[in-house]
């Protein structure tokens, strides 16, 4: 199992530059590990694709059913109070936006408090640096050669 980003399971949903290394690592263990409010961050970008015509109406929904799927599949690592007072911590040490240092403590949360046996996956350079700072193995997908 490996935590997923948000930044990193869009590419997945909607056709980009990295979709197949970030495809190639889902096949590799698809099992995800995600923060409760990912769903409506993979939303909005499928959204936003769709109104700025990067997405047809079908193809947007085709990204819509692939999000149904994942979210089906994944476990999702619900609101507490430990990952509310993680988050205020990490916004406090690192240069993370509110959303980011949810991310970052769901995934402590998902960890157990064992960061190192459980990977990050992130396109995110911010986020990865300081889940590396916390201990994480950080797994970015490989941008696409030129």
């Amino acid at each position: 199992m490996r935590f997923w980003d948000t930044s990193a399971l869009v590419p997945t949903l909607v056709v980009e530059p990295r979709s197949p290394s970030v495809s190639d690592l889902l096949a590799e263990d698809a099992a995800i590990a995600a923060w409760w409010a990912t769903e409506v961050e993979c939303a909005s970008a499928i959204g936003r694709a769709e109104r700025q015509n990067i997405l047809d109406a079908e193809r947007a929904q085709v990204a819509f059913d692939r999000l149904d799927r994942l979210v089906g599949s994944w476990h999702e690592v619900g609101p507490n109070e430990t990952l509310r007072r993680t988050a205020r911590r990490l916004v406090r040490v690192h240069d993370l936006r509110a959303a980011a240092a949810l991310q970052l403590a769901a995934a402590t949360d998902a960890a157990e408090a064992n960061p190192a046996g459980l990977p990050f996956v992130t396109l995110d350079s911010r986020l990865a640096a300081a889940a590396r700072r916390e201990g994480f193995s950080v797994v970015v997908p490989a941008a696409p050669e030129p």
